[in-house]
C-alpha cells in the first residue's frame, strides 16, 4: 500500500503568484524628490550672481552715442594671474610698472582682495554711473580665487556694502 502525502496532494493556496508591492517604495520615492525639489529652490536664492558670458558678433546697427558719452565710457576687466591682479582700463595697465600687478598677491602667496576692493572703490568714485566689469583668469587659478575676486568687485567691504561693480563677464584669456 502506498502512502500519500496530504502536502503533496493538496494544492497550496498561500503561495504568492509572484508580484511586488512597489508602492511603499514609490512612496518613499515621491517624497525624497518632493524634499530635493523644495530644498534646491530655497538654497538656490543664497548663490545666486549675475554673471554674463562674453557676447561675440557684429556690433548693433542702433543709432551711436554721442563722442562725450563714449570719452566718460569706461572698460574695465580685472586679469586674474598667478602675480596679482591686473586691473586695465582701455587697454592701459593701472599700476606702477609695466608688466608688475596692479595689486601684487602677499608675501604669503595669497591674493591680497582688500587692496583689490579699495582699488575698485576708487575706479568707482571716478566713475559712478559703471557697473560693469570683465573677469578673466588663468587656467590654473583656484576657483575660489575667482569667486573672491567677484565679491571684491561687486560691493564694499564696510559697514555700507554700497555696490561697485554688480554686472560682471566672464572672459577668457
Amino acid at each position: 500500500m502506498a502512502y500519500y502525502s496530504r502536502r503533496k496532494l493538496k494544492p497550496r493556496e498561500e503561495e504568492e503568484t509572484g508580484e511586488l508591492n512597489i508602492v511603499p517604495y514609490l512612496d518613499i520615492l515621491m517624497n525624497l524628490i518632493l524634499f530635493m525639489l523644495l530644498s534646491i529652490t530655497g538654497l538656490a536664492s543664497f548663490g545666486i550672481l549675475n554673471v554674463s558670458a562674453p557676447s561675440y558678433g557684429a556690433p548693433s546697427t542702433t543709432v551711436a552715442p554721442p563722442e562725450s558719452a563714449e570719452q566718460n565710457r569706461l572698460v574695465l576687466s580685472v586679469l586674474i594671474s598667478k602675480k596679482g591682479h591686473f586691473v586695465n582700463s582701455e587697454n592701459a595697465i593701472l599700476g606702477d610698472q609695466q608688466g608688475a600687478p596692479t595689486i601684487p598677491v602677499k608675501a604669503d602667496g595669497a591674493y591680497d582682495y582688500a587692496a583689490l576692493n579699495e582699488q575698485m572703490v576708487k575706479i568707482k568714485g571716478a566713475f559712478p554711473s559703471e557697473t560693469k566689469v570683465i573677469v578673466a583668469a588663468d587656467p590654473d587659478i583656484p576657483y575660489d580665487a575667482l569667486i573672491q575676486t567677484m565679491d571684491a568687485l561687486r560691493e564694499t567691504k564696510d559697514a555700507s556694502h554700497r555696490l561697485l561693480f554688480p554686472d560682471v563677464t566672464l572672459g577668457a584669456l
